[in-house]
């Protein structure tokens, strides 16, 4: 079984960059932790003990989700749920026993700072990734 211990970050897409991060920031109150180069498209804000990714539709991530999010088009591309366990390989067996396609784990930046995680599908088609902190 596997043990989550919380939400480490959502990525919301957008085609109105400033005007998220004026919400987000001003009036939410998040401030940007992270941005990569404008080729990639991410800002990453710090909300609470997570993250929100804001992923910018004109860079190589928001081009890979498709069209700019509308009011009947989801924006949401992932959210990522940090696991209590240690292991990628009893996570891994763990997955595969769920007959779960896993692929590999792969050091992404989080909530908590660089971990292993991997992105699987739910049964109706929402990207989740699992995320097992760095130690």
């Amino acid at each position: 079984m596997i043990s989550i211990s919380g939400i480490d970050h959502i990525v919301l897409r957008t085609n109105c960059l400033e005007d998220m991060l004026n919400f987000y920031c001003h009036v939410l109150g998040c401030e940007v932790e992270r941005t990569t180069e404008k080729a990639l498209g991410l800002t990453q804000l710090r909300a609470g003990n997570a993250l929100i990714d804001l992923v910018d539709i004109q860079g190589e991530l928001g081009r890979a989700g498709g069209k700019a999010p509308t009011a009947l088009d989801n924006n949401v591309d992932h959210f990522c749920l940090q696991l209590n366990d240690k292991s990628i390989d009893e996570v891994s067996k763990y997955l595969l026993l769920q007959n779960i396609d896993t692929g590999k784990f792969q050091e992404r930046y989080g909530a908590q700072g660089f971990g292993q995680s991997i992105y699987i599908n739910d049964p109706q088609g929402n990207t989740v990734e699992l995320r097992i902190q760095a130690t």
